[in-house]
């Protein structure tokens, strides 16, 4: 069987047919040569990725002032125990538990009888010895007329001088017995030593209490103004007096009492500032710190002996500070803390930085940057040191705004 001839027009149809498919073939080749060659991809119509947009803040040098953020308690400015200083029965008590009180307020009548008789005696011996001094003196001086023209003998008149003394000393005596009955008498009184608040009775009228007994019968307490007791360790006082020393730090006070804020147990704030009183010469032995009291009006008696509370103390001022936003500070595998910058070039820099403390929502940084450098703190996911990016101002409000700008245009759903 012969097979039948070609059709000449028939294979020029499927020549013209397949000759775009190969041009289109040929230039693709021919683009991959140019762009392995180093030829632009904007040569061949393929535009470059952007670059990524990250938040930047220039770091400025400042004056900041550094504060000590320690914990503490509260303590009465003043504190007295009340104990009676006779013994007796209770008749009365004479204020209100949980009351302001004055010093020299009257708190409790102790049965006064006893006393009030023993006054009274006392009285009476006192005359007594008056009245007989009365007799010897008048003896004493006609002995010392008589004795004069030898009318006596020498030894009449030395002992009529010698009771004359003897009965002004026991004037003397019977005074020095009223005075002390009088003071007893006085005590049967029991006031308050000082101004302040008083806590609640260990008595009640109709108790027995005695002299200088271990109990005491109140307690009362001057909060306003108040002390606030904190600990600080030793080496950190160390530290702050060798950077005073040294320049480091400026006394922020020029010389008067350090001001102090305080930190109530709820997180809030006290409204009126305080003052650094001393602190202890002493190191605390078991704990390593040293005891600093500072102290703070209390009118309102919002503060109340034994509160637990933070006071944050100013230490002095640092100048030239360098502060960065807490959230552009991120920890290597190693733990030390890293900051990506853009340089000149507008490419990133991994930088690692000293950061001495925390202050407020930012770091204080020591080392690893320079007055002027730009410190990424937004778009840090896709940060690699070495990259192109756009960098923009970060603007903390804009940044805290935008999801409470998302929840007011969000649809509500029901």
């Amino acid at each position: 069987m012969s097979s039948s001839p070609a059709n000449p027009p028939l294979a020029a149809a499927r020549v013209a047919l397949a000759a775009p498919r190969l041009a289109l073939v040929a230039a693709t080749a021919a683009a991959w040569v140019l762009a392995a060659c180093g030829q632009a991809p904007s040569a061949l119509g393929v535009q470059p990725p952007a670059a990524p947009t990250v938040g930047v803040v220039a770091v400025q040098a400042q004056r900041v002032a550094l504060d000590a953020e320690l914990p503490g308690r509260t303590a009465p400015y003043q504190i007295a125990e009340v104990r009676p200083q006779v013994g007796g029965l209770i008749k009365a008590r004479l204020f209100r538990e949980g009351s302001d009180v004055k010093a020299g307020d009257v708190l409790y009548q102790i049965e006064p009888a006893s006393y009030r008789a023993a006054y009274g005696s006392a009285q009476a011996a006192l005359a007594k010895a008056e009245a007989n001094l009365v007799a010897v003196r008048a003896k004493a001086e006609r002995y010392q007329e008589l004795v004069a023209i030898h009318a006596i003998s020498r030894q009449d008149h030395d002992d009529a001088a010698a009771a004359l003394k003897q009965a002004e000393a026991e004037v003397a005596a019977a005074r020095a017995a009223l005075e002390a009955d009088r003071i007893n008498l006085g005590h049967t009184r029991i006031s308050s030593p000082i101004s302040g608040r008083i806590g609640r009775s260990s008595v009640t009228p109709g108790a027995l209490v005695t002299a200088s007994q271990a109990g005491a019968l109140a307690t009362v307490q001057q909060l306003d103004p108040i002390y606030v007791d904190v600990t600080q360790p030793s080496t950190t006082m160390l530290q702050l007096r060798r950077a005073l020393e040294a320049g480091q730090l400026e006394r922020s006070s020029n010389g008067a009492a350090a001001k102090v804020k305080l930190e109530l147990e709820d997180g809030s704030t006290y409204a009126l500032p305080g003052k650094l009183q001393f602190s202890e010469s002493t190191v605390d032995p078991s704990t390593g710190a040293v005891t600093l009291r500072a102290v703070f009006p209390n009118p309102k008696g919002e503060l109340l002996p034994g509160m637990y509370v933070r006071a944050v103390i100013e230490e002095g001022v640092k100048a030239g500070a360098l502060l960065v936003p807490q959230r552009g500070v991120q920890r290597d595998a190693t733990g030390k803390p890293v900051a990506y910058v853009v340089g000149a070039d507008g490419k990133l820099q991994l930088r690692t930085l000293v950061a001495e403390r925390a202050v407020g929502d930012r770091w204080l940084v020591t080392d690893g940057l320079a007055a002027g450098d730009r410190v990424v703190v937004e778009g840090l996911q896709n940060a690699r040191p070495g990259v192109a990016v756009n960098a923009v101002p970060w603007a903390p409000q804009a940044a805290a705004s935008a999801p409470q700008q998302l929840a007011q245009t969000a649809p509500a759903g029901r």
